[in-house]
């Protein structure tokens, strides 16, 4: 199961603590994994696609990053460490309104949210520049729930 089949909503906040005030579990170990895979996907397709063709670059880069987020949600199953990574559009799509390169000395053109996945026209070629997701880690000692965005 692909994690476009398994979006859904969460808090979007990061609960490092249980009620206790006791630290539940560490993301650290995965947003690094997930920044990673991020941009290795976004570099295999660098100029590959024209703007017109945003929606063929985003399908292959979900292909790419697609599987890294399998390898990394079963990396540490048998440390007792689970992840789990579902795309987040209205991160994406916030991002894209609020944050999009731009300004006098650039010459990008825009962004568009394709669920997740932002892309920008830079030179004529679709780019990616943002990816949003929900990511859950869960231990034995709990279990924490965070939103990230990812910029390329």
């Amino acid at each position: 199961m692909g994690r476009r089949e398994r979006l859904r909503s969460v808090d979007g906040g990061v609960r490092r603590r249980d009620s206790r005030g006791e630290p539940v579990a560490n993301g650290g170990n995965v947003e690094r994994a997930l920044d990673r895979a991020v941009h290795a996907s976004a570099a295999r397709y660098d100029g590959e696609y024209a703007w017109d063709e945003r929606a063929a670059a985003v399908d292959a880069f979900n292909e790419t990053f697609d599987g890294y987020v399998d390898g990394i949600e079963s990396s540490r199953v048998e440390r007792g460490v689970v992840y789990w990574v579902t795309a987040n559009a209205t991160a994406g799509t916030q991002w894209a309104e609020t944050n999009c390169p731009r300004g006098p000395n650039r010459e990008f053109g825009p962004c568009e949210s394709v669920g997740d996945i932002v892309v920008q026209e830079r030179a004529g070629d679709a780019v990616v520049v943002a990816v949003s997701l929900d990511v859950r880690v869960t231990t034995d000692c709990g279990r924490i729930e965070m939103t990230r965005v990812v910029t390329v």
